[in-house]
């Protein structure tokens, strides 16, 4: 009961703390950054010693979640100095991922080294595992209490009681309530430690390292049949090879456990392990080479820096895992230390994120401009929005733009950084008149159609048709069609089908019409029985339509009534 109670005036002290800060921020008592600082160090030191607490015990954990908390806070400290406004850090979610992980990752090595050393594998993967097990039973039993005060408070307001809707009106009730019962759920939790024990997830886990390792056995073999340009086309890819190794790699932690005594004894699942390990480096590799054509097409940018270092990580795994295989005998135990060596490592890196070493941003900003000097990035194509996001390094590479602004014959430069990216509606006619050039249609005499429906297209619409357009099919055609026939009889003028065939095996269909104001209105195409049109239909409508337009023929629908008032029923 003592524990119970610690733990739960633990938490309501870390809201208090937490309401005070924010209290004090909107009030401004205390600078942006001294908040974005004090609260980073709060929200560390009290979810650190709550992990930590039930292990090793409340006084031992307190001054090392209070280091872990000034460490993190001090990191964050120095992300700020990037933006000239402190919470300009969360434009992108990276700096406070990485945050996350330095504040995270070392809790286990923490527990660790205060119990039988940080070193010591088996206690290092077990309280990772019950870390992640106990605060999503905390976390859930704190959302069960809030369900049941949210469910009390409307009974009693049905007699007219509204003490509790009272009580939640000050912002320092529910977080005082949200710390208290979340403290008191890890003490509950660590005191039924063996009955919420991560054995069970983790060995149900284990099931799926042979379906995993099928999926991705599959996803090699038929790579070099389909071609790898689906592969390259941009970021996604390189992100889901990317959770792909770290499905592979987590996998296979699971499956050598603790200890070879702990760890599965099938011999399928050992062989899926051995099997997983050895093309780890293969998945890696094709993620390297996706981000790296990335990068070559059009530059750093934070979230490409970042993808960058996840595939350095993906690499070195795959690299020493299958270094492990190959050793022979004893390979369990060197995935095992090679995890401890791997873990700092990303502990390091997530530091180094947050410090100058590693300025994501101002990589990003000086690629750009160095881009642009070069030649290789048009001004039209010059992403100004981003540039305002990447901080002080942004500003800066902003600035040396609006100096070379100055020089004779950057007209078109200035009139971006102005904000006026069309005097006189020039480049945007040119645009449309470049498209619509490039673009068949059908029938062949509805170019005026076509030409008009363009000319209505917003900025964004004709760059992401042109670079559909110039990509060239196997008979040398571009692959987009306009199909013009009379789809709206309601409307004046003819509408449009638009097909782009994005790669080899993705296709798209899209509505266009123009609405009131002459503006182009997009719309989703859908089959008569109200499904959508799949990639291999449009693909192949794009090369049947494009030799001969399709008839124009009446829907098959009906509706009650008349005009706009009736009622109909899609299928």
């Amino acid at each position: 009961m003592a524990d119970r109670w610690w733990l739960t005036l633990t938490g309501a002290t870390g809201g208090v703390l937490l309401w005070a800060l924010v209290e004090a921020a909107d009030r401004n008592l205390i600078g942006d950054r001294v908040a974005l600082v004090a609260i980073a160090l709060v929200s560390v030191l009290f979810a650190a010693t709550l992990a930590m607490a039930g292990p090793i015990g409340l006084l031992r954990a307190l001054p090392r979640a209070f280091g872990l908390g000034a460490g993190t806070a001090a990191l964050v400290w120095l992300a700020g100095q990037r933006y000239e406004v402190a919470d300009q850090i969360f434009n992108s979610p990276l700096a406070a991922l990485a945050a996350l992980v330095v504040a995270t990752l070392p809790v286990p090595f923490l527990i660790a080294d205060a119990r039988s050393g940080w070193r010591d594998y088996g206690a290092l993967f077990l309280e990772a595992w019950s870390i992640v097990v106990r605060f999503a039973a905390a976390w859930a039993f704190t959302g069960l209490v809030w369900l049941v005060i949210f469910l009390s408070d409307q009974v009693l307001q049905i007699v007219g009681v509204t003490v509790i809707d009272d009580l939640l009106e000050y912002g320092i009730v529910p977080l005082i309530v949200t710390g208290a019962v979340l403290g008191l759920g890890m003490a509950v939790v660590y005191e039924l430690a063996e009955l919420l024990s991560p054995y069970l997830v983790l060995r149900l886990f284990r099931l799926l390292l042979p379906v995993v390792l099928g999926v991705m056995l599959v996803f090699l073999a038929a790579l070099p049949f389909r071609g790898l340009e689906g592969l390259f086309n941009g970021l996604s890819p390189a992100l889901l090879l990317l959770t792909m190794v770290a499905a592979g790699v987590s996998l296979v932690s699971i499956a050598v456990d603790q200890s070879d005594a702990e760890a599965t004894q099938s011999p399928v699942l050992r062989g899926a392990a051995q099997a997983m390990a050895l093309i780890l480096p293969l998945l890696g590799g094709l993620a390297c080479w996706a981000i790296w054509l990335r990068v070559d097409q059009h530059g750093w940018t934070p979230e490409r820096v970042f993808v960058a270092l996840l595939t350095g990580l993906g690499l070195a795994y795959g690299a020493v895992y299958a270094v492990a295989i190959l050793r022979g005998a004893g390979w369990m135990e060197r995935v095992r230390q090679a995890n401890i060596r791997i873990a700092l490592v990303v502990i390091a890196l997530a530091g180094l994120w947050l410090t100058p070493l590693l300025n994501a941003e101002l990589i990003s900003a000086n690629s750009q401009l160095a881009r642009f000097q070069a030649g290789h990035t048009a001004v039209a194509d010059l992403d100004l929005r981003a540039l305002e996001k990447w901080g002080r390094p942004g500003a800066d590479a902003l600035a040396v733009l609006a100096e070379l602004a100055k020089a004779p014959g950057q007209e078109a430069l200035a009139a971006r950084l102005a904000g006026d990216d069309d005097p006189g509606g020039n480049s945007h006619a040119m645009a449309a008149k470049a498209l619509a050039d490039l673009m068949p249609v059908q029938p062949a005499t509805a170019t005026g159609t076509r030409d008009t429906l363009l000319a209505g297209a917003a900025d964004y619409m004709l760059r992401d048709w042109q670079a559909v357009c110039d990509r060239e099919l196997e008979d040398g055609q571009p692959a987009c069609l306009m199909v013009v026939a009379d789809l709206l009889p309601a409307y004046p003028g003819e509408e449009a089908m638009l097909i782009l065939e994005r790669s080899a095996d993705f296709a798209e269909v899209v509505g266009l019409y123009l609405g009131a104001e002459g503006m182009l209105i997009t719309r989703q195409a859908l089959r008569p029985d109200g499904r959508y049109p799949q990639s291999e239909e449009m693909v192949a409508l794009l090369r049947a339509w494009r030799e001969t337009p399709p008839p124009l023929t009446p829907a098959l629908i009906n509706q009650l009534g008349t005009g706009e008032t009736g009622l109909l029923m899609l299928p």
